[in-house]
């Protein structure tokens, strides 16, 4: 599924929660270079890009976590795009994820968000399908160690196997661009416990000095079951695929007992995409991804 697709799945989710047109900005676009399929037709540009030249990122402030109202627009809950039903969590205190960041960038520039607001490639915000709106989360990039604050101010990204899209700036600040995707860690941040002063010098310290990583490990986890003979089972039948090596774990979750089946590790998400889709085909259920250090 296409980037642009989900987006204006979104929009139109948007407009519903809105219950009228909603006119965009009435800002120049850039020329239209190619005429847009019908699935992005909204959009001046086809296929999403960044600038011309790239900003000084030493310039551009990160956002200070500060307590704000809920958005009026873009928090249903549940909401359902292009066929999966997701559930807006109450809050993002408490979040913690591992997964794989995307970005997106040039062609959304200057269009509504979810919550109507205007997406703007240079300010540190995020796309999540989960997240409130708005609220803030800190980033990190497993691969690397870089971190950055955003802002979650919008909806997305609407295909398998990841977790948030940044926006271009903070893509260009973790090293997620131009590469693409990276593997990341989000957590959420509780603006009411959060000592944002001393936060930020610690995290100004962080960025001028070498982080220490260990290589992230990608795997697609097939599920999670309580009992070893239906974990044993679902082994044999990713082992029957060739995709690579299939393991399974045993950990303690919420005080019970799972055996995790998991294929892997794998070289990157071009990969991880790939063997999502094919252990989907065959009945293998929501395969997703899973990252360790």
């Amino acid at each position: 599924m296409s980037r642009a697709a989900a987006r204006v799945a979104t929009l139109l989710l948007a407009l519903t929660l809105a219950g009228c047109f909603h006119r965009h900005s009435t800002r120049p676009t850039p020329p239209r270079a190619t005429q847009a399929p019908a699935t992005s037709g909204r959009y001046a540009q086809d296929q999403d890009s960044g600038p011309g030249a790239a900003p000084e990122i030493d310039k551009i402030a990160e956002p200070v976590p500060k307590i704000e109202p809920r958005s009026r627009y873009g928090n249903k809950s549940p909401y359902t795009v292009l066929g999966k039903t997701y559930h807006v969590l109450p809050s993002c205190a408490g979040y913690d994820q591992r997964g794989i960041a995307s970005w997106y960038g040039k062609k959304f520039h200057g269009y509504t968000t979810s919550n109507f607001e205007r997406y703007n490639m240079y300010a540190y915000s995020a796309a999540s399908k989960v997240l409130p709106l708005p609220c803030y989360v800190r980033v990190t990039n497993l691969e690397n160690g870089r971190s950055v604050i955003v802002r979650v101010n919008d909806r997305g990204p609407f295909v398998a196997n990841r977790i948030i899209d940044l926006s271009y700036v903070a893509a260009v600040k973790l090293g997620v661009w131009p590469k693409g995707t990276a593997m990341v860690e989000v957590r959420g941040i509780d603006p009411r416990h959060a000592d944002t002063g001393a936060h930020r010098a610690e995290h100004r310290t962080a960025m001028t000095k070498p982080q220490k990583t260990h290589s992230p490990r990608l795997y697609v986890q097939v599920g999670a079951y309580a009992e070893t003979a239906n974990a044993r089972r679902a082994a044999n039948r990713a082992q029957a695929t060739h995709l690579g090596r299939v393991e399974i774990n045993r950990v303690r979750v919420g005080g019970k007992t799972l055996y995790r089946v998991r294929l892997g590790p794998l070289s990157d998400a071009d990969a991880a995409d790939r063997v999502s889709a094919r252990l989907r085909a065959m009945g293998l259920g929501a395969a997703r991804v899973a990252v360790d250090n």
